[in-house]
């Protein structure tokens, strides 16, 4: 696999996302401004032709690949699913930290939803696929799970991913140095 070149792209903006609400399971379409970032997302991964292109099973991230002309190609990955964040599904930190001071998704997890650990083992499952794949690979899907693909890939925890921000309708790159798994680029939105 060393060489190869795994391409992280965030959905575009959704309403939640842009109210800081958290989306896991809940299928949130794009806002017209998420669906231009999409739309824009195509010329910058023009650069790359891809062997394999995975989405998360949600809209967001099925719509977001499809402006991006990838959409034919793509294969739907139920690994890429976001988060769940059971109880606290829809619900901004600011909301919860009233009710629970100094909660934090990452140190605190969520009530009735997944805990970190079980994110990262779908993380492993992901980059299992990503290795077993001849070429470039891009995946579509949400924040917490591509920040934490992101760490999986260069051998750290999976709740180390707490330290990758992740704007929406980012392009993020995996790579190699030599054998080594590194992140060559992160968050880039233009």
């Amino acid at each position: 696999m060393a060489g190869h070149l795994v391409v992280l792209v965030r959905h575009g903006q959704t309403e939640w996302s842009l109210s800081g609400q958290h989306t896991g399971r809940t299928d949130i379409p794009l806002t017209d401004a998420g669906r231009h970032h999409a739309q824009a997302l195509g010329a910058r991964l023009a650069a790359w032709t891809f062997a394999q292109v995975f989405t998360s099973p949600y809209s967001r991230a099925i719509e977001t690949c499809r402006l991006a002309g990838l959409g034919d190609a793509a294969r739907v990955l139920d690994d890429l699913g976001e988060w769940d964040y059971g109880d606290y599904e829809g619900r901004r930190t600011a909301d919860i930290r009233e009710e629970r001071p100094g909660w934090g998704l990452w140190k605190d997890g969520v009530p009735g939803g997944e805990t970190v650990e079980e994110v990262g083992r779908r993380a492993d499952r992901v980059i299992e696929a990503v290795h077993r794949t001849d070429g470039d690979v891009a995946l579509f899907a949400h924040g917490h799970v591509l920040r934490i693909i992101g760490a999986r890939w260069i051998d750290l925890p999976p709740d180390h991913g707490a330290r990758l921000a992740l704007s929406t309708a980012s392009i993020s790159v995996l790579g190699w140095e030599r054998d080594t798994a590194v992140l060559e680029r992160w968050n880039e939105t233009d």
